[in-house]
């Protein structure tokens, strides 16, 4: 069976994707990963809080350098060792192992930034390019806590980081969004003309909880289940045949199953991370191995000949389209629960 696919232009063997996550932090790991079957690997994330950090490190020990210029040769050699270009030498854990790591594996390694501001930290795109980065994710996390900030400023906070990266680098750039934007569809389309390559649907924001016997906020990280594919599903079928670029899921995998649904709905790729956790690396395989049954057993030849079958037809009255869809929806669940009125 040809699984074969394509991905933000890059020929990946299969459309399994190992998504950003804890698998993925070491060389050993993205090996296990690429290993397992996966047709590409999104290396963990790289922070901008964190690089921002070591930039106002770095810049405190120059400025520390600089005011005691004129002391002792023997005293100055006490205080930190300052490069002319600090900038460059932050990151540089990560950007090691975007190099090690490309060259250890035999598929694509797609280097992730999670950000929320255009800033210092969009200047390393290019090193990650240099180190050997395919492509580059980028994981644009923005929860506003201020209340007077207007929608339209948040998104337009989401095209100038498109933007601004895309002028730093020339590998292909895929947008990670989360489903929370007034209009999915037109914000997607803004981020497509701003230069995205791809999007990827879609982010999962931590909600945190709250422990009643200490009275206090507790944060936590849970794997996705597959109900939350839904959503990203229904995106996926209804940006697949309006906008030019790639199309990569995210959340919700368990089994093929799920697998498959995405790709139906349009999706280049599929990525996952909870299941590979849950499971082990070499999960990809079941996987992988559920995905060719499933076609075999539908009597396609390829991946691309399922793809995109239950996407929104371009012609189609695309609002009428979604709304027929819920109306249908409700007539089922009426008829298996009774009245919902």
């Amino acid at each position: 069976m040809n699984l074969q696919t394509t991905y933000l232009g890059l020929p990946l063997r299969n459309p399994l994707v190992a998504s950003a996550g804890p698998l993925s932090q070491t060389v050993d790991g993205v090996r296990g990963l690429a290993d397992g079957g996966v047709g590409a690997v999104v290396l963990f994330s790289l922070f901008e809080e964190q690089v921002r950090a070591q930039l106002e490190q770095a810049e405190r020990d120059a400025l520390l350098e600089e005011e005691h210029a004129e002391a002792f040769a023997e005293a100055t050699s006490y205080f930190p060792s300052v490069d002319a270009e600090p900038a460059e030498q932050v990151a540089l854990s990560y950007l090691g192992l975007v190099e090690r790591a490309a060259a250890a594996i035999d598929v694509p390694l797609i280097a992730s930034l999670n950000g929320s501001s255009v800033g210092s930290w969009v200047r390393f795109a290019r090193q990650l390019e240099e180190a050997g980065a395919a492509a580059l994710e980028l994981n644009i996390y923005f929860v506003p806590g201020d209340i007077g900030l207007t929608g339209a400023a948040v998104e337009q906070r989401h095209v100038d980081i498109v933007s601004e990266v895309k002028q730093n680098v020339s590998i292909p750039v895929a947008v990670k969004l989360s489903p929370h934007f007034s209009s999915v569809g037109n914000l997607a389309t803004r981020l497509v003309e701003a230069g995205a390559d791809g999007l990827v649907l879609f982010n999962r924001f931590l909600q945190p909880d709250v422990d009643v016997e200490r009275v206090e906020v507790v944060p936590g990280v849970e794997l996705s289940s597959r109900s939350e594919a839904r959503l990203p599903r229904t995106w996926i079928a209804a940006l697949r045949n309006q906008l030019p670029v790639s199309l990569a899921a995210t959340s919700g995998v368990e089994d093929a199953d799920d697998v498959v649904g995405y790709l139906l709905a349009g999706a280049d790729v599929v990525m996952t991370t909870s299941a590979l956790v849950r499971h082990g690396r070499d999960y990809s395989r079941v996987l992988l191995d559920g995905l060719d049954s499933w076609l075999e057993r539908k009597g396609f030849r390829s991946v691309g000949q399922a793809r995109g079958l239950l996407a929104v037809p371009a012609a189609a009255d695309a609002d009428g389209y979604q709304r027929a869809g819920y109306v249908t929806a409700l007539e089922r669940a009426k008829a298996r629960y009774g009245s919902l009125a």
